[in-house]
């Protein structure tokens, strides 16, 4: 409850709520007055489809949420990352686009991984309840649409991988599987 006085002739009372207060990511931040409240991370009102932690216990803790897990091949990948907690000098971050083909079947499989696109997100250190929107369109990559077990022999799965690189040249990272599909052409009349 906040009370601005001056601002109305008589003192009001003001609130605020948010509609779905209690499932979002919500950070500690430190108030002028000293005290730490717990406050959103995040204000808006997207819905979430796919979500991706990064972690260190104590060190570091990191969420990417995007808006969906199943894309066109001429999609756009929108989400934002969340830097929930940073304990260590992080020199920069990206997103990389994963095709992993599989062929054959039992001890004769060989898999074979390409990195289709590598896109830079962040070059620098974030701090605490730092959030960075992601847009990454998928139209200049030559995907396919994903094959799941295609007579037990064949399979193409495209991952989201997230990179994050520390001072040291450490690398963490953490990949998450999508789903790319064709969408279908409509006949265009004159």
């Amino acid at each position: 409850m906040n009370y601005i006085i001056g601002a109305f002739k008589p003192p009001c009372d003001i609130f605020v709520t948010f509609s779905d207060e209690r499932t979002r990511k919500q950070v500690p931040i430190k108030k002028d007055n000293g005290k730490t409240a717990m406050v959103p991370a995040f204000q808006s009102l997207d819905t979430i489809a796919g979500e991706m932690e990064v972690g260190i216990e104590d060190c570091l803790h990191i969420e990417f949420e995007y808006s969906k897990s199943k894309y066109n091949l001429k999609d756009v990948i929108v989400g934002k990352i969340y830097f929930l907690l940073v304990r260590i000098k992080i020199k920069n971050m990206e997103l990389e686009i994963r095709r992993r083909e599989s062929t054959g079947s039992g001890s004769n499989t060989y898999v074979e991984t390409e990195t289709l696109a590598k896109f830079e997100l962040m070059d620098g250190a974030p701090v605490r309840g730092e959030s960075i929107p992601v847009r990454l369109f998928l139209t200049p990559y030559e995907m396919t649409p994903t094959y799941r077990n295609i007579n037990n022999k064949f399979s193409v799965k495209y991952y989201l991988n997230l990179v994050l690189v520390d001072e040291e040249d450490r690398r963490y990272f953490k990949q998450q599987e999508i789903t790319m599909y064709r969408l279908l052409e409509t006949p265009q009349t004159s």
